[in-house]
Formats: structure tokens, sequence, C-alpha cells
């Protein structure tokens, strides 16, 4: 038996290289992964190249006063940015104050106080929210938002109304803020927490003062995904902003207004009658290009602060 176990012929190359089939195999899954990818890029980049170009043709032919002027009304060459400007800002800061306080409230609550079980039924119906579609809580916006709420305690409003629009945006972005919120709370390790009960510290003093300073980059982060998320909604803005093809210059919340996806949105309802109505149809692309750069913006600076306060335990 001895002889048999020296005399046995050393592994081969071949005996090492595996199964030819299963390589086989993983060079198809590698070459559908790297095309998968490719796409990605070349769809990426076409979208940024036909958003560039409609959008230089717009920069290159309008008449620049056109873009300083009282109103926007793209079907009359009047395009006031800070008409859209503006409106969109109110409504982010108006959403944003409403998910901001209930979507870290939340997560404060799930991550810190809650039982398991609680949990367990709390964090699914709170994600149930975001699958609501926009159109429907625009229309809640409309229908309940704005008679219920907004005119009851603000005399004057009209129906449809810029505060109304920003606090149904602001309960769309409640899950949203809530569901990364937590993520990141419960990433903070439990020595942390141990540590300051251990000095004496009660729950609360170690919710505020220990885990949201170690989860300070989760949850900036979170707050900038609610920011561009806001920028970007169209459907409950276009419904319960009220206007529709132009709006004149306010910053009344409590008067219709036109964000710059409602602009992008209403124009483009009317795109086969707007081709050959001066710069309206180009128009489209300049606006979508001023959210890109927005949104793009967002990201580069929310990307670099969290590099900079993240921690590693």
């Amino acid at each position: 038996m001895a002889n048999a176990t020296v005399d046995r012929p050393p592994f081969s190359l071949d005996d090492l290289a595996g199964n030819p089939r299963r390589h086989r195999r993983e060079q198809i899954v590698r070459i559908a992964l790297q095309i998968s990818a490719t796409l990605a890029i070349v769809i990426s980049a076409l979208i940024v190249y036909s958003l560039v170009r409609e959008a230089w043709t717009f920069i290159s032919q309008v008449e620049w006063k056109t873009l300083w002027t009282k109103g926007w009304f793209p079907r009359r060459g009047i395009y006031d940015v800070k008409t859209l400007v503006v409106t969109t800002l109110m409504v982010t800061v108006i959403s944003m104050a409403v998910a901001a306080p209930l979507g870290l409230g939340a997560a404060i609550y799930l991550s810190e106080y809650a039982r398991p079980g609680v949990r367990k039924v709390l964090k699914p119906a709170l994600e149930v929210l975001a699958g609501i579609p926009s159109v429907v809580l625009g229309f809640f916006a409309f229908t309940f938002i704005s008679p219920e709420l907004v005119q009851r305690f603000f005399t004057g409003a009209t129906q449809s109304n810029m505060l109304a629009a920003g606090i149904g945006v602001g309960i769309l972005l409640i899950p949203l803020v809530a569901s990364i919120s937590e993520d990141a709370l419960r990433s903070v390790p439990d020595s942390l927490r141990e540590a300051s009960y251990g000095m004496g510290a009660r729950k609360v003093t170690t919710s505020l003062k220990v885990v949201l300073p170690a989860a300070v980059s989760g949850l900036v982060a979170a707050l900038i995904i609610a920011v561009s998320r806001a920028i970007g909604e169209t459907m409950v803005v276009f419904i319960a902003g009220g206007r529709s093809g132009g709006a004149l210059f306010s910053t009344d919340a409590l008067e219709p207004g036109l964000t710059m996806t409602a602009a992008m949105a209403s124009v483009a309802s009317g795109t086969d009658q707007v081709k050959g109505a001066g710069l309206t149809f180009q128009s489209l692309f300049f606006v979508g290009m001023l959210l890109f750069l927005v949104t793009m913006t967002l990201n580069v600076v929310a990307d670099r602060y969290v590099r900079r306060v993240r921690q590693k335990y």
C-alpha cells in the first residue's frame, strides 16, 4: 500500500484546470454581465447627449433677456428661469420640512425604541407608503390636504397651491428618509450604545448624542437623496400645484405655481403642437439640463461630505 501511494503519478495542469463546461458557463455569464454594464453606460451617454444637444440649441438661439422676465410662458417665447427655480425650491423646502423630522423620528423609533416584533410590522407598513404611485398622492394633496388642511388654516389659499403640493411631496419622501436613516442607525455598533449606558446615560441621550453622530454620514445621504427626489418629483406638483402651460413669478406658497418638472410635463403634453413654436420644444431640454446639473451637484457634494465624515467601525 505504501508503494502504491508513493508511485502515484503527480497531478498535471489538465487535472487542475477544472471542468471545461463550467468554464464555458462562467465565460458566458461574464460576457453577458459585461454587455449589460456596457449597455448601461451607452444608454446613459445617449441620454446625456440628446439632452445637451437640444439644450445647446436653445441656449445658442434664445434671446437672453427672455430668461429673466416676470413669468414662464414658453409658447409666447418667455422663458423666465427664476419662476421655475424659485417655485421648485419652495416645494423642496416645504417637503423636507415635512419629511425630515417625521422620517428621522420614525427611523430613531424603529432603530432604538421599537421591539423586534413591532419593528417587523411597522417597517414593512412604512415602506408600503413608498409603493403608492405619486399620481395618487397628487390627487390626495389636491382633494384632501388642500381643502382640509391648507385652506382651513390659511385664509386666502386657493384650491391648488404650492403648500399642499409640498406637503404631498413630503409625505412621499417620509418612507425614503425613514428607511435609509434606519439602516444607517442600525449599522452603528452596539458597543457604542453599551458604553454610553455604562456611563449612566439615558436612552434618549444615547440616541441623540451617541448614535445619531455616529450615523451622520448615512443620515446626510438619506436627506440628500430625499432633496433630489423632491426636486425631481412631477405628478404631485403637476396635479396639486395647479399651473399648466405657464405661470407668473410668485413667492406665495398659497397660490398655484409651476415647478421645473411640472413645466416640462405641461409643455410635453402638447409636443406635436409646439415643435414649430419657436424654441418651446427645446426649452424642455434646457430645463431638463438644469435639473440634471442640480441633482448631479447635490450627489457630488453629498458624496464628498459623506466620505469626510464617515466613520469605520
